[in-house]
Formats: C-alpha cells, structure tokens, sequence
C-alpha cells in the first residue's frame, strides 16, 4: 500500500493528458463537421474552387486530430471522432462523383474502412439532393448519368455481407440508401415520362398547326 499514492497520481497524470486530448479531439472533430459541410455545399453550387480549398482546410483538420490521439486509440475509436473521419469521407466523395474524379481510396483519405463505407453510403445519399437540382433544372441526361452513380454505390454496399461490429452498423445505412434511391429512381422516372409527353404534345401541336396552315 505505499506505493498507492504513487499509484493514484500516475493514474490522474494520465487521465488528466487523456482528457485534454478529448476536448481537442471534439473541438477538431466540430471544426471538421463544419469544413466538410461547407464544401459539400460548395460542390452543390458548383463553386468547385471553393470545395477544393475546404477540402485542403478538412485534410489538415483530420491529420492534426489523428496526430493529437495517436497514443490513444481508444479515443481514436470513439464516436464523434469516427463520425467526424466519416464525413471527411463524405466531403471527399461529392466532391469526386461531382466533378467526375475518380475515387479517394480509405488509405489515401487514412480512415479505417468501417469509417469509409459510413462516408460512401452518406456521399451516396447527399447525391439525391444534386440529382434533385438537376431535374429542377430539365437537365435529365445529367441527372441520370449521377443516378447511374449512385444506384452503383448502392448495389456495390448490399454486397459487403460482414457483422455490424466490423462494419460500424453499415447495414442500417444501406437500407437508408436503398430508400433514398427507389425515391430518386421515382423522381426521375416521373420527370423523363413528362419531359416524353410534352415532347409528344409538342409534335402533335406542330402537326396540327401545319394541318391548318
């Protein structure tokens, strides 16, 4: 029992550098949260420049907090650190499927492939909403060739047939993506059948005109 004081302040002196490491890590993870929404936006408004340099702002966020927990894996692991690495995952996809690039693979991006296939599932459902500017804008050969993408990612997910544990709980996330597409698939389904029938109309109307003339 001597040696328990000794013991004792060993033990706070390592909770102590734990616990600054945490608040970091959450500090780091919010500020990455924020950098990959903003160029997730960024894409959406085509502004790529923009998105690129968020994305140069996420890497060092990234790089700096997996540094700062190097010596603590444990809370490397935890939650809202993975959540963060996944949406740097995320940001990176949009911005590849987007721009047509090809994808950052989960070595170049240094995430553990759980954390990848969390941020490929999200990119793929953050699709719907380009997919969803582009019938807006009656621009549906582009809104297809994006829906092919996504369809893919999402048929390439239902085949990663591995215990939750090792996945980081992607087979919630696939269902997610397989409802997020069958509506995507339903939008544009509607929006090509009505671009064909006022096509259609419009011929008749010529038609008709010529007809009278």
């Amino acid at each position: 029992m001597d040696n328990l004081n000794a013991i004792m302040d060993s033990i706070r002196r390592d909770l102590d550098a734990r616990n600054e490491a945490r608040d970091q890590a959450l500090k780091r993870s919010r500020d990455l949260i924020r950098h990959c929404s903003l160029s997730i936006r960024a894409c959406h408004r085509h502004a790529f420049d923009k998105a690129r340099e968020l994305l140069a702002q996420v890497d060092a966020l990234a790089a700096q907090m997996s540094a700062d927990l190097a010596a603590y894996p444990d809370l490397y692991y935890a939650g809202y650190t993975r959540d963060a690495l996944k949406e740097v995952v995320e940001a990176h996809l949009v911005y590849a499927l987007i721009h047509h690039d090809p994808l950052p693979t989960p070595e170049a991006l240094n995430v553990p492939s759980s954390v990848y296939l969390g941020g490929l599932a999200e990119a793929a459902t953050e699709m719907r909403r380009f997919i969803l500017d582009l019938i807006r804008q009656d621009r549906l050969d582009e809104a297809e060739a994006y829906f092919v993408k996504m369809d893919e990612i999402y048929s390439i997910l239902v085949t990663i047939d591995f215990p939750d544990a090792l996945t980081g709980g992607l087979r919630r996330q696939t269902d997610i993506v397989r409802g997020v597409t069958e509506r995507t698939r339903g939008d544009l389904t509607v929006a090509v059948r009505q671009r064909r029938l006022e096509r259609a109309l419009q011929r008749f109307e010529s038609m008709v005109s010529g007809e009278d003339a």
